[in-house]
């Protein structure tokens, strides 16, 4: 096996089962809940999600604060120390600060070990459409490629790694300025739910909406028909804001319409769910693009 180890950050929103079986190293991003600072981890063992979530359903404030550098190096160092190179895939910068630190800790480190290779990726992605990159470089990985492979096969691919999702709640986003204070009013009151994407930089788009909330589950999977590649053949994720049930309708609908064998499914954790919401809905998958 190619002797390279990756890292990511929390906001990949992988479980802590699938992280430790893909062995990656994961940097758990924080968050800031009732004045209190928490740490996401996979794991939740700080905050299980179900707890974090009825905590913002009560209307508890939440905000996140930027990575800094050296935590990226602090994890990243010990595995340059012990011969090994390092490919970082990080949070998109589109929507984060966190590919920068990540960034800039490879830059930093590169000169102290330069018999190691160490490079950071900028995903353009976030929560499982992070995660599902994430998982393919190590199916890479796993087939023999060296880190530069693996790395090209990253920036070949990520722009098809496709993002659709929908939120029950306005307001999330509202707050979070990705959508109007008009808009979040007359949606609320017409019962009006967005379909958004992450777009070829890494941003969130609102690209439609539907009438009520089947109608835009069925709206995910509908856009997922259009310009998925072979998606009998696909690993699929699904990450949601505590809204298991739905997560279950989507994934159903995706093996039925489309023929997945394979639909992966898990939280939108913290850090993603501070801005998001709960209620929130995503379908990730490869596509001839997002």
């Amino acid at each position: 096996m190619s002797n390279f180890a990756i890292v990511t950050d929390s906001s990949c929103d992988l479980s802590a089962k699938m992280a430790d079986e893909l062995e990656l190293t994961v940097l758990p991003l924080s968050f800031n809940l009732s004045d209190k600072e928490y740490h996401n981890y996979l794991d939740g063992r700080e905050m299980s999600f179900q707890d974090f979530y009825s905590h913002i359903r009560n209307g508890e404030t939440c905000t996140t604060s930027a990575v800094n550098m050296e935590d990226f190096a602090t994890r990243i160092e010990p595995i340059l120390q012990s011969g090994t190179d390092v490919l970082c895939i990080a949070f998109s910068s589109g929507l984060s600060n966190t590919y920068n630190a990540a960034k800039l800790a490879c830059e930093e480190l590169a000169p102290k070990y330069p018999e190691r290779k160490v490079y950071a990726v900028d995903t353009l992605c976030a929560s499982l459409g992070e995660g599902l990159l994430v998982y393919l470089a190590v199916q890479q990985k796993r087939k023999g490629k060296s880190i530069d492979e693996v790395r090209a096969y990253l920036e070949e691919n990520k722009l098809h790694l496709c993002h659709w999702f929908t939120v029950e709640d306005l307001n999330h986003l509202k707050r979070g300025g990705r959508v109007s204070a008009a808009t979040a009013l007359i949606g609320t009151m017409l019962n009006i739910k967005p379909v958004m994407h992450v777009d070829d930089e890494g941003h969130l788009i609102n690209v439609g909406k539907a009438r009520g909330r089947r109608a835009s589950l069925t709206a995910l999977v509908d856009h997922m028909e259009e310009t998925a590649i072979d998606p009998a053949s696909q690993v699929v994720f699904i990450s949601h804001g505590d809204s298991q049930k739905d997560a279950d309708f989507v994934a159903e609908q995706v093996k039925k319409r489309l023929g997945v064998k394979t639909v992966v499914t898990n939280f939108v954790g913290p850090v993603i769910g501070t801005h998001s919401g709960p209620g929130t809905m995503a379908l990730f998958f490869l596509g001839t693009h997002r």
